[in-house]
């Protein structure tokens, strides 16, 4: 009787197949990727279209409801750049609160703080920042106001 003897299973050809076998798999996964990174794509595409569609609609709609083009470009602004301060908060509340032009010894007197010049000129250094960021405005040297809204932007501003 002869035995058979069978041949061990090459390591290296088996871990070679294994490798073969991953790859495949990846490559696989990879494609099924890249057709979904597509689908993406061109379904952000297509938002991006529509998004611009409507765009345009309100722009057209504003133009032939008669509104004031300064109300389309208000729309589009970004909202005012208010420093991050709590003071500069308190300074908007004041104004809103007693609506008439102020100085900044006014301010002082509104926001109970002493009548001392690190005072003041603290509010006043406050003052011009909102007035260069177009918060405020400065209608004179030293006085402060609000900027009043745009007339005939609403008729209900108007009284009618």
């Amino acid at each position: 009787m002869a035995a058979r003897v069978t041949a061990a299973p090459d390591p290296g050809r088996v871990l070679l197949d294994k490798i073969d076998a991953r790859e495949q798999a990846l490559t696989r996964e990879a494609g099924q990727a890249q057709a979904r990174i597509d689908e993406l794509t061109a379904r952000l595409r297509e938002l991006n279209e529509a998004i611009s569609d409507l765009q345009v609609t309100r722009k057209t709609l504003i133009s032939l409801a008669g509104e004031d083009t300064q109300l389309a470009a208000e729309a589009a602004e970004p909202p005012l750049d208010l420093p991050d301060h709590p003071a500069y908060q308190q300074i908007l509340t004041a104004f809103a609160d007693l609506q008439r032009p102020l100085r900044a010894r006014d301010l002082c007197l509104a926001l109970d703080l002493p009548i001392l010049p690190k005072n003041t000129e603290g509010i006043r250094s406050k003052l011009k920042r909102l007035a260069s960021r177009g918060i405020l405005i400065e209608t004179e040297p030293g006085l402060f106001a609000q900027p009043r809204p745009k007339p005939g932007l609403r008729a209900s501003d108007q009284g009618t």
